[in-house]
């Protein structure tokens, strides 16, 4: 197969960088703006511990549903329609959680929201390969940079916002983000059909409507039985799992033991958000050019552990420090999105792959914030929490060993059974 030939990023696809821009950036911004304003939110109405605990498990709970169910409304809408109708949910969604008068509408509101964001964080990959073939790496270390700025920014102005305006409008205000997604996607909806009556043989730029591959069924099915594919699904548990977990409590957790004021908190959330900017560039370049697949995973085993350690032992010593080295296992994310690739040897493996390991990450990665909740409650302390955290580090080894000693899905599903993929 040769390369799509590399053309300009704007000819023919302004409308459709805008529109990935736009949406990769709402996938992660409604994420990291509640949990450092939940003191303000707390001063109107009560949140108990199990309701953080089920926001805070919203995200990877709704991005596993979508990641299968999305792929038969891609067939019956398309993907352009599809991210239209995603942003314009989580553009209500947002409101309607800011305007929530009870810790009940807070969660439906953050359900309904992560829905809508689970339906985008699955067809923007999709979007990315129909539009941007010529630039299919660039344009996924944009994507990866987009999250982590998503990831940061949020929680640097949450509180000041909500000190200036009320935590509403501090909650609500990223809706301005999924509204402008929405023009994009619309406005590419509204054309395709002048598009398509196009002479034949005039050459254009992908429209909607055009397909992207999706693999069969039964290639899904064969990935249970790989252990290549539940090492990277456990890998990507573990980045989401101890990002959502940070994200719903790091907060909290900092405020409680490490004596830290929630500016400060929603400061060092931020800073933990943006530990992910350099290693969305550090570490495809240590898995693509130097083949250091293992190093990446030691660094995220001893950096988390020691994280962990520091909160536990001595919060308040360094807590920058333990804060920065809890980022670090974000690095394990972008690793699993090359790795998808230089594991897979076909299209349709990977694309299988794919959603196999987002699906299967993200219900594993569910059951964290959940749990840290209610082992908050049981204990009345963070030691057994955090040491949850801790442990989830440690399945880096087993996970880290199969993938830097297994070729390709594809070649260990043939060892296995005696067929061929």
């Amino acid at each position: 197969m040769t390369d799509a030939p590399t053309r300009p990023v704007w000819q023919g696809r302004t409308l459709a960088f805008l529109g990935i821009v736009l949406v990769a950036f709402s996938l992660r911004s409604a994420v990291a703006s509640l949990s450092p304003i939940l003191a303000e939110i707390e001063a109107d109405f009560t949140v108990p511990a199990w309701i953080l605990g089920l926001i805070g498990a919203a995200p990877p709970i709704c991005f596993a549903v979508f990641g299968i169910v999305t792929p038969a409304l891609e067939r019956r809408f398309g993907l352009e329609r599809l991210a239209a109708a995603a942003m314009i949910v989580a553009a209500a969604a947002m409101v309607g959680r800011a305007l929530a008068s009870d810790a009940l509408l807070l969660l439906l509101g953050t359900a309904v929201l992560f829905a809508a964001i689970g339906v985008g964080n699955v067809v923007l990959p999709p979007l990315i390969k129909k539009y941007f073939p010529d630039r299919s790496g660039s344009m996924t270390a944009l994507y990866s940079a987009l999250l982590a700025v998503a990831a940061f920014v949020p929680p640097l102005v949450a509180v000041p916002v909500a000190d200036a305006a009320g935590w509403r409008f501090s909650l609500g205000l990223w809706a301005v983000f999924a509204l402008a997604a929405i023009v994009p996607w619309v406005a590419m909806v509204v054309r395709a059909p002048r598009q398509a009556r196009r002479p034949a043989g005039e050459s254009r730029a992908p429209e909607a409507g055009d397909e992207v591959d999706e693999p069969a069924p039964q290639v899904l099915g064969r990935l249970a039985r790989v252990p290549l594919a539940w090492a990277l699904a456990v890998t990507f548990a573990i980045s989401s799992a101890s990002v959502y977990v940070c994200f719903a409590w790091l907060p909290v957790v900092l405020v409680d033991v490490a004596d830290v004021d929630q500016a400060a908190a929603g400061a060092l959330l931020s800073l933990f958000g943006a530990m992910g900017l350099p290693w969305s560039v550090l570490v495809p370049m240590a898995v693509t050019r130097w083949n250091r697949i293992g190093v990446v995973y030691a660094v995220a085993l001893v950096a988390g552990v020691s994280g962990v350690a520091g909160l536990v032992l001595a919060p308040t010593a360094a807590t920058v420090l333990w804060v920065v080295l809890l980022g670090v296992p974000q690095g394990l994310f972008p690793g699993v999105l090359v790795l998808i690739q230089r594991r897979s040897r076909t299209h349709e493996g990977a694309v299988a792959l794919s959603s196999f390991t987002q699906s299967v990450g993200y219900a594993i990665a569910a059951l964290f914030p959940l749990a840290f909740a209610v082992l908050h409650e049981s204990t009345g302390g963070w030691t057994a929490p955090l040491t949850l955290l801790g442990a989830l580090f440690l399945f880096t080894i087993p996970a880290g060993y199969v993938v830097t000693r297994t070729g390709t899905v594809e070649d260990e599903w043939q060892r296995r059974t005696g067929r061929t993929w």
